[in-house]
């Protein structure tokens, strides 16, 4: 993530990885075997944990990272074989279970003072990239009813998603994060914009609402200012709803441990949603303070991280004598 922060995926590796040594320190044998699994690339797209289930297309492999390497040539930069990714694949029922534990990334426990967040589902993401097409032309001698601004449309487009998205109640949201203008010079107005479209939300058929009147309306305003836009498809994450039994089991092991706790849902796409097609899957959130996520600012408290820590750690005990987990 550029300019990134120290926490978020961070904890949560850290803290399988201790979790892992407090085993063996303490020479507790689980009755099932444990595995400790940090993903590549959930900012790009849960690329690691799609190709562990089974469902990263080959094509994704080409994208040019912030690294300017595609994805083929990374893996193989850090000593992997992008040719033999069907060798890892897992299937439905491989797992017996599986927990991950996260910075929430948002306000909501940190301004609340709760310990813990229990995860109820990971809302569905889905990307678009979106391509305006007009003329460039001398900004200098080009009349201003004579123009076809494709920064212009871009920008209608923009304030479009913003309306659309808070027109109806609802956790849903909606972000263009990305914007670029061609040929990029002062004196020339813009004859492309490629900008980028991000909608997310625990209901798939919400989004799929959403764009659908997104998509609408940009064609509307494309026409309007003379025109084209072309919508690309560049990612699809699913909704993936936690395991209740596996919910219960987090709360219990908090509780067990004094600490406070919050059913909620988690508006950042995780690798535990892939997993999530594999078992039963949870989810541990722990406050990040003041809900700064993405940034060099992120910060998470010693004694959060260490509750979160032990919330898995327990959480996990419980999982492995429940007699519902196979």
């Amino acid at each position: 993530m550029p300019n990134g922060g120290n926490y978020d995926g961070t904890v949560g590796s850290l803290g399988a990885i201790e979790v892992a040594q407090t085993l063996h320190e303490q020479g507790i044998v689980l009755r099932h075997p444990l595995e400790v699994v940090i993903f590549q690339n959930e900012e790009g797209g849960l690329i690691g944990s799609r190709a562990w289930i089974g469902k990263l297309p080959p094509e994704e492999l080409d994208h040019v990272s912030h690294s300017g390497k595609t994805i083929r040539e990374g893996i193989r930069f850090l000593g992997g074989d992008p040719d033999r990714l069907d060798e890892v694949i897992r299937k439905p029922g491989d797992i017996a279970a599986y927990l991950e534990l996260h910075i929430e990334q948002g306000p909501v426990l940190y301004e609340e003072q709760i310990d813990i967040g229990v995860v109820e589902g990971i809302v569905g993401i889905r990307w678009w990239r979106v391509t305006w097409e007009g003329t460039a032309n001398h900004a200098g001698t080009t009349p201003m009813d004579r123009r076809r601004d494709a920064l212009l449309a871009a920008a209608r487009f923009i304030q479009a998603v913003n309306r659309i998205v808070t027109s109806e109640p609802g956790r849903q949201v909606g972000t263009v994060g990305q914007i670029e203008a061609y040929p990029g010079a002062p004196n020339v107005i813009p004859g492309r914009v490629v900008c980028s479209l991000e909608l997310r939300d625990l209901d798939d058929a919400k989004i799929q609402r959403l764009y659908a009147a997104i998509e609408e309306e940009a064609r509307a305003i494309a026409q309007e200012s003379g025109v084209a836009v072309r919508f690309e498809p560049i990612n699809v994450n699913k909704p993936a709803p936690t395991d209740p039994r596996v919910r219960d089991v987090i709360e219990a092991a908090a509780q067990d441990l004094g600490l406070s706790t919050k059913r909620m849902p988690s508006g950042a796409g995780h690798d535990a949603q892939d997993m999530a097609q594999l078992g039963p899957t949870g989810m541990i959130f722990i406050p990040s303070v003041d809900g700064i996520s993405h940034s060099p600012k992120e910060y998470s408290r010693p004694e959060d991280i260490a509750n979160g820590a032990n919330v898995l750690l327990h959480a996990l005990l419980r999982l492995d004598e429940a007699p519902w987990v196979r």
